[in-house]
């Protein structure tokens, strides 16, 4: 395997960190090490992780520091290759041949009759794309085992136009829930890295970073709470991203003359977002709170 030159200021983890941190986002050796190594190597980057600790950021700011478009494809079940690959626009093929003068046959299966998806675009344009697909656990099976093929070569094969070969291999960010366990052939294509949730001192310097309006004691503060609230069996436990949401919404209510302790009982929304979370914590919300509104 061929290790590819990075752009400028890219030479090493440490140097891919900074950029990183350049663009709002702060990780670990961890991460900044396996996202270095997908580059290097022209492997997909597979990021797993609880729900809210910045894969999909990762994969947003991986973007903007290489200057290329973030192209998106979000799994779902039941996704088939047609909302990844490519679909024939049938209302403009109809229309060619009905315009086809009599005794002439339409061409068919020309570009502009071509409708992109997210993986076909990142195979024409590796050069200026980052392709992410996202949530890849929540699609089945049949899915994984296609974009195994995908992922084997960089190809798409279309009957009517033959196979389509990317120039050079496409930057590729996978991330999962764990929701299900993902097969192995896949997981030995990638590089793989799991993001936990960030220790204390990490997230509070996570939560000043993403929004300089919070005081660092505000940030220190939610990150003791959602650190207590991620100990209850909550069917949401807060993300990262919640408790940024949580750290402005009580900053932004203190602003308004609200004392600390109701502000961050008014907007504990910005962190618990399931009815059944906050009805289980309703009775001892005040308790939780207490210690760390002080």
């Amino acid at each position: 395997m061929t290790i590819r030159a990075l752009p400028n200021g890219l030479s090493s983890p440490e140097a891919l960190s900074e950029a990183l941190r350049a663009a709002y986002y702060l990780a670990d050796d961890g991460i900044a090490t396996a996202a270095f190594l997908s580059l290097a190597l022209g492997k997909p980057l597979l990021l797993e992780g609880a729900p809210g600790v910045g894969k999909t950021e990762a994969a947003k700011a991986l973007s903007g520091i290489l200057g290329r478009q973030l192209i998106r494809l979000q799994c779902f079940e039941g996704i088939d290759a047609s909302a990844a690959l490519y679909e024939w626009n049938y209302p403009r093929q109809m229309l060619a041949i009905r315009q086809a003068r009599e005794g002439e046959s339409a061409d068919l299966y020309r570009d502009d009759f071509l409708i992109e998806r997210p993986m076909l675009a990142a195979l024409r344009r590796p050069e200026s794309t980052v392709l992410l697909i996202d949530e890849i656990a929540r699609s089945d099976h049949e899915f994984e085992a296609f974009l195994l093929e995908f992922l084997s070569d960089f190809s798409i094969s279309i009957p009517e136009r033959g196979t389509l070969r990317a120039a050079e291999r496409p930057v590729v960010i996978l991330t999962s829930n764990r929701t299900r366990d993902l097969h192995e052939a896949l997981r030995r294509r990638c590089i793989y890295h799991y993001i936990a949730y960030p220790d204390p001192q990490r997230e509070a310097a996570i939560i000043m970073l993403r929004s300089s309006a919070v005081a660092e004691a505000t940030a220190r503060a939610v990150v003791r709470a959602v650190g207590l609230l991620r100990q209850e069996p909550l069917t949401k436990p807060p993300g990262v991203a919640e408790a940024v949401d949580w750290a402005e919404a009580a900053t932004a209510l203190a602003r308004t003359g609200t004392p600390w302790p109701d502000a961050f009982r008014r907007s504990i929304g910005a962190a618990l977002k399931d009815e059944e979370d906050l009805a289980f914590l309703r009775p001892r919300l005040d308790s939780l709170i207490a210690p760390v509104a002080a």
